[in-house]
């Protein structure tokens, strides 16, 4: 709040980023989230920044409908069908973010 210089263990510590990791390991540990998060189903990786983007300037009423009109699309989508098969059949799920 005072606006002082902080370094990236003190951040880390305080809950105010993800993860501090050494330069060193930076590319590692970028590619290895990348590759997490391509794997995962994007389109309600879309639809939930979608919701967060909209939570900044919705009042409660308004972001509830969005939220209950986005949880429906999800639920129709190609990956919703995709992940409840895998789980069913207990393998990997492949997304394609439809």
């Amino acid at each position: 709040m005072l606006g002082d210089k902080i370094t990236a263990e003190e951040a880390d510590k305080m809950g105010m980023i993800y993860k501090c990791v050494p330069t060193e390991a930076f590319e590692t540990t970028i590619t290895k989230l990348a590759i997490k998060l391509a794997n995962m189903p994007t389109k309600a990786l879309g639809l939930i920044k979608e919701l967060y983007n909209q939570s900044m300037t919705n009042d409660l009423e308004s972001q509830l409908a969005l939220e209950s009109k986005l949880q429906i699309e999800a639920a129709q989508s190609e990956d919703y069908t995709e992940g409840v098969a895998a789980f069913v059949e207990k393998r990997k799920p492949e997304f394609k973010g439809r």
